[in-house]
């Protein structure tokens, strides 16, 4: 698994000619005398300047944390609100099976899951998860499925299908006891 390098940054948008343009567009709209549609656009600026606004934040905690960790970049990496702005502008620095990985990492614990197989072309990832032996409750299987799939979704994109595999656990061996010879007629006392 390599990382790939991450792209030059562009030339950064000046902030203000930025929303000088939204407001533009949002004046258009309103013109055109549809107020579901400008209404919509409105939702949509207000949605994704608070998700934005939600990744910076959090990165700034993160890079609090961070520092004082000693590896920024590893506190900031492991975050599915930073992975999910840095794999959507595709600057994350690592890539999809680390990304994979990564997001299995985040839910192994409460819901042990090996990668079989990831088709990159399909975006297919088959999944191994092994047969708990519990309650057999499929809502608990449910429940883990989503857990993996929304971790999935955050850290790997790319993943568009998620099929899975039980592996059953083999049965337990019988237990032999072995003890001492039980007393006979021509040992007993």
């Amino acid at each position: 698994m390599s990382a790939r390098t991450a792209p030059a940054p562009a030339a950064a948008p000046h902030a203000e000619e930025a929303g000088r343009h939204v407001e533009d567009v949002l004046d258009r709209l309103a013109r055109r005398g549809d107020r579901e549609a400008s209404a919509a656009a409105e939702e949509l600026v207000r949605v994704l300047m608070d998700f934005y606004g939600a990744g910076l934040a959090r990165i700034m905690h993160l890079l609090e944390r961070g520092t004082e960790a000693g590896d920024p970049s590893a506190v900031l990496l492991r975050d599915e609100l930073v992975t999910s702005l840095l794999v959507l502008h595709d600057l994350h620095p690592e890539d999809t099976a680390a990304r994979i990985d990564r997001a299995l990492d985040s839910v192994r614990r409460q819901h042990p899951t090996e990668v079989a197989e990831f088709d990159a072309d399909a975006g297919v990832l088959r999944l191994r998860t092994a047969d708990s032996g519990g309650c057999g409750c499929p809502s608990t299987g449910q429940a883990a499925q989503q857990a993996v799939e929304a971790a999935l979704s955050c850290f790997a994109p790319e993943v568009t299908t998620v099929q899975w595999d039980t592996v059953t656990a083999p049965p337990e061996p019988t237990l032999l006891q072995i003890s001492r010879r039980p007393p006979t007629a021509a040992t007993a006392p």
